[in-house]
């Protein structure tokens, strides 16, 4: 991660700069090599062990404990100051940007969706009371949140109400003395703990929902970086894996039938690159979302405006391309392990046990494909969020001129005016009213749009390696560079993101058409066509 800073993204701006005076490049790497630290040497192994304790209910105290080893990480995790990383220093926090506070959670969330969770939560409950609480409610809450003693999480679903939050049976009834009492029934509360209620009111009566989704909208993020992390670990998991296990004679050695890694091999070769490709894309797209949090806060006017449009755009597409991706690159590891990875006694198995839940809550990936299809681009007016999101990824074809192979830079542009043409067709269907039409493709769409939005980062990163990569190397096109990256560590780094760009634009990206073609030239009304009575089988009554 702090070759990633290192690596020239996020680009720092004056009014960042300005924001976040009291921190330079140091303390942002310091603060990175803690948390790795605290991460790999406490949490992940925590994490293995809790996946087989699991939390403990004490019937004599009525309370819920975490395992003891979650509870010492818990405890490091507090006072390195994780804990209120990004909330300003007005409440007891570091004040650092939610950039650094997105990076720094990377870690932990690779290193245990389930521990890293527990705070995750807690931040955009407090986050809530900060901007709609009373004094009173910020003075009983917010520093001790901050600080970690108190948490925090969301009670949303019930039992007959889960995407479809206006289902909601639970009633608050206000009492004389101004708070409110809790009646109903809640499930599936991220560490839910609680005796009974007693309830205080954000914001004003009937404007729950909205102010409800300001919190949505960072458990969205949070949710898009358990998917970052799954799906990290995952391929990390995969590499060591692939480099150590010896099977087969290497394909490149004619006549020798010696056994090698089977890293030697190509298909295998092909699984790791391609994860490698998927995770670097999640990873950069997660940061630029968190830098235009930042850019939000920190801009005025237009500025403002387009990092909050980009913002609002890239939420979606983060959270369910991530956590789809998650479930697809943890099988893919899976797959390189062989039948191992399908065994408790490894890694793998867990993190796929882990990992489908994130396609499912804080809003199921149909719902999120639905939300870009409909919120944030066909009925955002003038659809000014795809806007900017098209003047971004041209700017950075403009940068990449002169840089990177013009080949790549094509694939880039064409990739857009092919989207571009797909969204004015789906405009289309939307002014004739045939809004079932454009839901019954919401979700290919959400993959093309992901799929422009990773090649653009893949386009970004390599314009910033291969200056990079010269620097260090000076010739990149012979045997030299190869030497090079053998002996240098951070050479190899920079080719290998070259390595993965030029295979996402050059060979994933190809998939584009197809997801186009399924939107456009497809027959997608047949989806509205159906009936329940076509849907038969044996243990369907």
């Amino acid at each position: 991660m702090n070759l990633n800073l290192k690596y020239g993204f996020p680009k720092r701006h004056r009014s960042f700069d300005m924001r976040f005076a009291d921190f330079d490049r140091d303390t942002f790497e310091a603060t990175l090599e803690l948390a790795e630290q605290i991460a790999v040497e406490q949490v992940y192994p925590a994490n293995v062990e809790a996946d087989k304790i699991g939390a403990k209910y004490d019937p004599a105290t009525k309370s819920v404990a975490i395992p003891q080893g979650f509870q010492t990480a818990m405890k490091s995790y507090r006072e390195a100051g994780f804990s209120g990383l990004s909330n300003d220093q007005e409440f007891g926090g570091t004040g650092m940007p939610e950039t650094i506070y997105r990076a720094v959670m990377d870690y932990f969330f690779a290193a245990g969706v389930a521990f890293a969770s527990y705070d995750s939560l807690k931040v955009g409950a407090c986050n809530l009371i900060i901007n709609h609480g009373s004094e009173e409610l910020k003075k009983i809450y917010v520093e001790k949140m901050v600080a970690g003693q108190w948490g925090g999480t969301m009670c949303l679903t019930e039992p007959s109400a889960g995407s479809d939050v206006g289902a909601l049976k639970t009633r608050a009834v206000k009492q004389a003395d101004g708070t409110y009492k809790i009646t109903g029934q809640k499930i599936f509360i991220t560490a839910g703990d609680n005796d009974l209620y007693v309830g205080w009111l954000l914001g004003q009566e009937r404007q729950g929902m909205k102010i409800m989704f300001q919190m949505m909208n960072e458990a969205r993020l949070d949710v898009s970086q358990q998917g970052l992390g799954t799906a990290s670990s995952a391929y990390m998991h995969a590499v060591t894996y692939a480099k150590n296990r010896i099977q087969g004679a290497d394909p490149a050695k004619r006549g020798d039938f010696t056994s090698v890694p089977i890293i030697k091999h190509p298909d295998v070769r092909r699984m790791l690159l391609w994860m490698k490709s998927q995770v670097e894309a999640m990873r950069m797209l997660t940061l630029l979302a968190a830098y235009s949090a930042d850019m939000a806060h920190v801009e005025k006017g237009d500025k403002a405006k387009e990092a909050g449009a980009l913002l609002d755009f890239l939420i979606p597409l983060c959270k369910a391309g991530n956590t789809d991706l998650a479930w697809l690159i943890t099988s893919e590891a899976m797959q390189v392990y062989g039948g191992y990875g399908y065994c408790s006694e490894y890694p793998v198995e867990q993190l796929a046990r882990d990992c489908k839940i994130l396609a499912i809550y804080e809003g199921t990936n149909g719902i999120q494909s639905m939300d870009l299809a409909m919120r944030k681009l066909l009925m955002n007016p003038d659809m000014f969020n795809f806007k900017v999101f098209k003047k971004r990824i041209a700017e950075t074809c403009d940068k990449a001129k002169g840089i990177v192979d013009e080949k790549y830079i094509t694939a880039m542009k064409s990739a857009v005016e092919n989207m571009d043409e797909t969204v004015l067709k789906l405009a289309a269907l939307r002014d004739q009213k045939k809004i079932l039409d454009i839901l019954a493709v919401a979700q290919p769409l959400q993959q093309a749009m992901r799929m422009v939005a990773h090649a653009w980062m893949h386009l970004w990163s390599m314009t910033i390696a291969l200056p990079k990569l010269k620097a260090i190397a000076g010739d990149i096109s012979g045997k030299k560079v190869i030497a090079t990256v053998k002996d240098n560590a951070e050479a190899a780094f920079y080719y290998g993101k070259i390595l993965s760009d030029k295979f996402y634009l050059g060979t994933e990206l190809k998939h584009l058409t197809g997801y186009l073609d399924y939107i456009t030239a497809g027959e997608p009304a047949t989806v509205n066509e159906c009936f329940e009575e076509i849907f038969t089988g044996a243990l369907v009554q």
